[in-house]
C-alpha cells in the first residue's frame, strides 16, 4: 500500500501480554461490498490515500496495515451488565486491528494521540460464547448514523471508520430474519474498558491491575506518568472526562441504552451503539432499550449510571493502592465536575457566553425546569435550535405558544436574555435559516433502513450523512473524541 507521510503506526496493546488479549483472525466473508468510508477520519491517521480496493483489503479482508498489529487482538474483560456481574465477557465479535498516532494539525506538534482501529462483526473469537460474532447490516448503518450525529452535537465519541457488507444471512430474534450482515471498523482513542480492570480484580491480581494502569497512563494520560499513586491519579484524571461525556449526552438528548461497565472507555469516549435513541421530546424516563423494563438506563438516570460504573472501576483499582482515600476523593469530584460540564454544554447548545458561574447555573436550572414543564409537548432538538437562533417567533412555535408564557419559560427567557450571544456570526450560516434542525429520530432511521432492505437504495443514508455534516459545521461544537 502507498503509505501516506502522516501514517504513523504505533502498536502498543500487544506489550501487555497474553493475559490481556488473544490473537485472532477475521472471518473470510463471502462478499466485501464497501458501503461507507470515512475519509475525514482516515485523514487523521494517514489512510485517506487508500483506493477503494485497498480499503476493502484492509477493512473487509483485514490484511494487516504496514508495521501494525499482526494478528489482531481480541481483548479480555468482564463487566456489570444491568448491574449483574458477568465474568464471561470479552471481545466476542471484534478485535483491535491497528493502533496509529493521530496526525494532528502538524507533525511538529508531537506524536499525537494514540488511536485504535477496532472491529465489530469480524467473526468469532474465544469470547463469542454461543454467538456468531457477526453484525447485522442494519446495526452497522445505525452505528454510522449515531456517531455522525453525536460528533455533530459535540459529544466525545468513537467515529465510524468503515462499513462493509459481507454477504451472509443472519438470524436475529429482535428483527426480521434472515437479515444482511456487515463488518464495521471504528476509530477510537482506546478500546480499554472499565471491565478490563474488573477482570483482573475478579481474579485477585493486583499486579495485573498495576500493569494495566501503567499502560493506560503511559499511552493515554502521560501528564500523570510521574504520579506516586497511579491508580488514584488515573481515576482522578478520568472522572472529569466521564463527567464531560455524560453532560454532553444530556445536552444532546442522547440515550445510550446499555451503560454497562464493559461499555465504558478508559479515555472517556462514548462507543458501541446498540439500542440508542435521541429524545424526540422532553422525557427523563425515556429508555432506548426495549429490554430495560426497569428504566435503569433511562435518559434522566444516565449520570447516576455513569457514577455507579465509576464506583466499580474504583473498587477494582483499590486492589492496587495502599489507601482508598484518594479514590473516594476522586469519586466525590464527579458531581461538581458534572455540574460544570453540563453548564458548559448547555451554554454551547444555546449559543450564549458565560455570564458568571451563578448566572450560568441558574440558566441551566431554568432550562431543565422548562423541560419538565413542557414534558411531552416540548421537542428536544427544535428547542435548542430555535433558542440558539434567537428568533422569538420561531421560539414561540418551538414551545407551542402556551408553554412560552408559562412561568418556567418566563424565567428561562429572562435568564437567557442576560447572556450575550456566543459567536453570533454563526447565525449567518444557511443551516440556521432552515425551518427545522437536523434530527436523528427512530422513524427516520427505520425509513433509511427500509430503503436499503427493500430496494438496496442507499441514497437516503448518504443524504442523511451529508445533512448531519452540514449541521456539524454549522454548530461548530468540538467533540474531542476520536
Amino acid at each position: 500500500m502507498p503509505v501516506s507521510p502522516t501514517y504513523r503506526p504505533d502498536p502498543k496493546f500487544q506489550t501487555l501480554g497474553p493475559e490481556f488479549a488473544d490473537p485472532v483472525q477475521a472471518e473470510v466473508f463471502p462478499e466485501t461490498v464497501l458501503r461507507f468510508r470515512n475519509d475525514r477520519a482516515a485523514a487523521t491517521v494517514g489512510l485517506e490515500t487508500l483506493s477503494d480496493a485497498e480499503w476493502v483489503a484492509h477493512f473487509g479482508r483485514f490484511e494487516p496495515l504496514p508495521d501494525n498489529l499482526d494478528p489482531p487482538l481480541a481483548q479480555r474483560y468482564h463487566g456489570h451488565q444491568f448491574r449483574a456481574y458477568n465474568p464471561e465477557l470479552g471481545d466476542g465479535r471484534g478485535f483491535v486491528f491497528a493502533q496509529l498516532r493521530e496526525a494532528g494539525p502538524s507533525l511538529q506538534q508531537g506524536p499525537g494521540r494514540l488511536l485504535d482501529l477496532g472491529t465489530k462483526g469480524s467473526g468469532r473469537t474465544p469470547w463469542s460464547r454461543t454467538a456468531d460474532g457477526r453484525l447485522t447490516l442494519k446495526g452497522g448503518v445505525r452505528e454510522v448514523l449515531a456517531t455522525a450525529m453525536l460528533e455533530a452535537l459535540g459529544v466525545p465519541t468513537s467515529r465510524s471508520f468503515s462499513l462493509i457488507e459481507t454477504g451472509e444471512d443472519l438470524v436475529r430474534g429482535d428483527e426480521p430474519s434472515p437479515t444482511r450482515s456487515s463488518v464495521l471498523v471504528r476509530l477510537s482513542h482506546s478500546h480499554i474498558r472499565f471491565g478490563t480492570f474488573q477482570r483482573h480484580a475478579f481474579f485477585e491480581r493486583p499486579d495485573r491491575i498495576v500493569e494495566l494502569t501503567d499502560h493506560v497512563v503511559a499511552n493515554y494520560y502521560p501528564e500523570i506518568i510521574g504520579a506516586n499513586d497511579r491508580p488514584t491519579a488515573l481515576l482522578q484524571a478520568l472522572v472529569p472526562r466521564m463527567a464531560r461525556l455524560t453532560a454532553r449526552w444530556m445536552a444532546a438528548g442522547f440515550v445510550h441504552g446499555v451503560l454497562n461497565t464493559d461499555n465504558m472507555s478508559l479515555t472517556g469516549e462514548s462507543f458501541d451503539y446498540g439500542p440508542y435513541r435521541f429524545l424526540p421530546r422532553s422525557d427523563p424516563n425515556f429508555t432506548a432499550a426495549y429490554f430495560d423494563s426497569a428504566g435503569l438506563y433511562a435518559f434522566g438516570r444516565q449520570p447516576e449510571a455513569v457514577f455507579w460504573n465509576l464506583q466499580q472501576l474504583a473498587a477494582a483499582l483499590s486492589l492496587a493502592t495502599e489507601t482508598t482515600d484518594g479514590l473516594v476523593d476522586a469519586l466525590n469530584g464527579f458531581g461538581p465536575a458534572y455540574r460544570d460540564e453540563l453548564t458548559a454544554a448547555m451554554l454551547a447548545r444555546l449559543g450564549v457566553r458565560s455570564a458568571g458561574a451563578e448566572a450560568d447555573i441558574a440558566l441551566v436550572q431554568a432550562a431543565f425546569a422548562a423541560f419538565a414543564q413542557g414534558g411531552e409537548r416540548l421537542r428536544w432538538e427544535p428547542f435548542f435550535f430555535d433558542w440558539f437562533c434567537g428568533d422569538a417567533d420561531r421560539a414561540l412555535r418551538g414551545v407551542r405558544g402556551d408553554l412560552y408564557a408559562a412561568p418556567a419559560f418566563i424565567a428561562f427567557r429572562s435568564l437567557l436574555a442576560a447572556h450575550e450571544p456566543d459567536r453570533p456570526e454563526r447565525l449567518a450560516d444557511p443551516y440556521f435559516a432552515r425551518p427545522e434542525p437536523e434530527e436523528l429520530l427512530y422513524d427516520e432511521i427505520e425509513a433509511i433502513w427500509a430503503g436499503v432492505a427493500e430496494r438496496d437504495d442507499w441514497s437516503a443514508f448518504h443524504v442523511k450523512l451529508a445533512a448531519i455534516e452540514t449541521a456539524r459545521l454549522a454548530w461548530g461544537l468540538p467533540a474531542q473524541g476520536a
